[in-house]
């Protein structure tokens, strides 16, 4: 008996193959996750060396901030492989149950599946800063004022359960394996990692014209009147230009990185829930159930009058994005 032999023979007398064969199916969703394993050394060296870079500026980096970055992508990883398996695999197996198409997996529905996608990330990104239980979660990837690869890192945990997993939903039910959905939208964000820096300046032409880079995410973390709302894709950039959505980065205007209605505080929980806070408090204000669930869907800085007069809605005098 080979030690393979033996190995084996220890883990079908363990009883742990049964369990594990009830467990995978509600896992399979996470071999995105390990794509993302890989990733995070490659993240950190990346980080680092820009770190070296710009470290005597204020302006960009701040080494506790980036810390807290870092820790803010760590806890998001750990509840998308705690609970996407259990919270949105099934639904993406109804409908690839019910699928329009059967789908082989080769080079044209690859491409297929990395267009989808793109394409589905682009209106689920527009929809968490145009819906404010979508921008509730998304808001901590914006609050910081730096722009560095470790804001990449900064993301909220309660993603997984404000459920902006459902725009790649449609790519199931059309025939698009929900296994190769996860892994395209984990190389998306690989990708996105990337552009996540002041260091590198306008590319090539075509380059620009085509896909997502760092001068164009630039424009969107920005707060200047002009940048806010812009420029959403994820890996391409081609659907803004497409929905009328996208603005170049001017020299004259840099941005400026941050929310306009900063939050000071340092603690990883208030991060994560403080817009949930105050959208609930808006809630909360007397009124119709109807009027109150408006919140959910409506913009951020959307704000039932004091009147509450459901047809005159208003701005708040201080935008919350």
């Amino acid at each position: 008996m080979t030690l393979i032999d033996m190995m084996q023979n220890v883990l079908q007398n363990s009883g742990l193959l049964p369990l594990w064969h009830m467990i995978a199916p509600w896992l399979a969703l996470d071999e995105r996750q390990l794509i993302f394993v890989f990733a995070t050394p490659v993240f950190i060296a990346v980080a680092f060396w820009e770190y070296l870079r710009i470290r005597h500026d204020p302006r960009l980096m701040d080494t506790r901030e980036a810390i807290r970055n870092f820790a803010l992508g760590a806890g998001y990883q750990v509840t998308e492989l705690l609970f996407a398996g259990i919270i949105a695999f099934p639904l993406y197996a109804f409908c690839y149950h019910h699928r329009l198409f059967d789908l082989e997996l080769n080079a044209f529905t690859a491409f297929g599946t990395f267009l989808g996608v793109d394409f589905c990330f682009y209106w689920m990104h527009r929809a968490s800063h145009r819906m404010r239980w979508f921008w509730a979660a998304h808001v901590v990837h914006h609050s910081s004022e730096r722009m560095n690869f470790s804001t990449a890192m900064r993301q909220n945990a309660t993603n997984i359960f404000n459920g902006m997993w459902i725009f790649y939903l449609p790519l199931a039910l059309i025939g698009f394996n929900p296994v190769w959905i996860g892994v395209a939208y984990a190389f998306s964000l690989v990708y996105q990692f990337f552009i996540h820096t002041t260091l590198v300046g306008r590319l090539p032409g075509w380059l620009e014209q085509v896909f997502n880079t760092p001068s164009h995410h630039r424009v969107h973390h920005g707060r200047n009147p002009g940048y806010i709302d812009r420029n959403y894709g994820g890996t391409l950039i081609l659907w803004d230009r497409l929905f009328g959505t996208f603005v170049d980065e001017d020299a004259q205007d840099p941005p400026r990185y941050g929310i306009t209605r900063p939050v000071h505080s340092n603690n990883l929980i208030v991060l994560w829930t403080h817009e949930y806070v105050d959208l609930f408090r808006d809630m909360a204000r007397p009124g119709g159930l109807w009027s109150r669930l408006k919140h959910l869907w409506k913009p951020p800085e959307w704000e039932r009058p004091a009147s509450m007069d459901e047809n005159s809605p208003h701005e708040r005098r201080h935008s919350e994005y």
